[in-house]
């Protein structure tokens, strides 16, 4: 399918192309603001400027409800939604820029990777994970202070508020577990090192679990959009309107009940495995406070008492085990399990050496 087909498929009409001054400009303030923010990731920032220099952009009228920027790895192009000011033009085009850096092509320029998203033959795998985290990203290039929003019956704080706000919500969630910078660095370089220490901590299927359910609620908020315009679209409402509504309504839900059976995914997966690996005092009181401060990072809805009630099972759990450590019994069960596994290595070597002295006679004699 050709450029043109798919900006036809998307409802995108170019009215404008940005002159290369506008895009140099542009491409200067991006990679600029982009080193500075994550010095971390040892960005240059010359050569930064080059690539993103590099870009299309246009301007274009645009359905109502799609994203105000979006980049085509086809074309290696970025299009505004046309309403957008120049000055503001920036702002919007980080995220792009971030999805032009991040992307992984054949020779034949297929897609085969961006971020944290696979293109495979047949799926696309990751792409509302991909989505959050850059967004995330974007969120603290420019600056995008937390506010308090409510989407679809669920209250959370956000740095995010218009866009992939639910998604976010959830990356941020996994950011403070797992750290964000190793969430950051594999959303721009496009490797497993963030899925690959999370699956760790928790399992590889609960990263897959994760990661189908970010696409879940990514997919069901697009359905909605187009429900929305095909709605808008209808002079008089009838039995088809009807069923449409009846459709979005039913979007919401599905939308909210993933949210929550994920989030409480995250935290039994993650904390239920660190709890296991508590063996110093140390080690009880940063579980604790991580656990507690998880509470920032939560969305909440009316019924929900999922994390206080874990929370409380929990402190519960933690003080037997605590008290177990101080008494010096944790430490006499590690040093137990060191024991014997110092006699089943010392017996392995034993028998290897055994085996090996058995395979040189046998050469000998040969």
């Amino acid at each position: 399918m050709s450029v043109e087909s798919d900006l036809r498929k998307d409802g995108i009409e170019v009215t404008e192309k940005l002159d290369t001054l506008k895009i140099n400009s542009i491409a200067r303030n991006v990679s600029k603001k982009l080193c500075d923010t994550f010095p971390e990731f040892n960005l240059n920032q010359n050569e930064l400027f080059i690539k993103l220099s590099r870009l299309n952009m246009y301007k274009a009228k645009m359905p109502e409800g799609m994203a105000e920027a979006n980049y085509f790895y086809k074309n290696t192009s970025i299009y505004f939604n046309e309403h957008i000011q120049d000055e503001d033009l920036e702002e919007f085009a980080i995220h792009e820029c971030i999805h032009y850096i991040q992307e992984v092509k054949d020779k034949r320029n297929y897609l085969l990777r961006m971020g944290l998203c696979d293109y495979t033959e047949f799926k696309i795998y990751g792409l509302g994970l991909n989505e959050a985290s850059v967004q995330l990203m974007a969120s603290k290039v420019n600056g995008i202070p937390k506010e308090y929003v409510k989407y679809f019956g669920i209250s959370f704080e956000t740095n995010s508020p218009s866009y992939y706000p639910l998604e976010c919500c959830l990356a941020n969630q996994l950011a403070y577990l797992v750290g964000e910078n190793i969430l950051f660095e594999s959303t721009l370089n496009s490797n497993d090192n963030f899925k690959e220490h999370f699956a760790n901590i928790t399992s590889p299927k609960t990263y897959m679990a994760i990661q189908n359910a970010f696409d879940d609620i990514l997919n069901n908020e697009e359905e909605i959009i187009k429900l929305n315009n095909r709605i808008a679209s209808v002079d008089d409402r009838n039995k088809k309107v009807d069923g449409m509504l009846e459709k979005i309504e039913e979007l919401k839900s599905e939308i909210s009940l993933t949210f929550m059976r994920t989030q409480n995914l995250i935290i039994s997966s993650y904390f239920d495995n660190t709890f296991n690996n508590i063996s110093t005092l140390e080690d009880v009181e940063n579980y604790r406070r991580k656990l507690y401060n998880f509470k920032n990072y939560l969305g909440s809805m009316e019924g929900y008492t999922f994390f206080n009630d874990y929370y409380v099972n929990k402190m519960m759990e933690l003080e037997k085990k605590y008290n177990a450590i101080e008494n010096g019994e944790v430490e006499t069960a590690i040093k137990v399990i060191t024991k014997k596994e110092n006699i089943f290595v010392s017996l392995f070597k034993a028998i290897k050496k055994l085996l090996l002295g058995n395979k040189e006679q046998a050469n000998i004699n040969e």
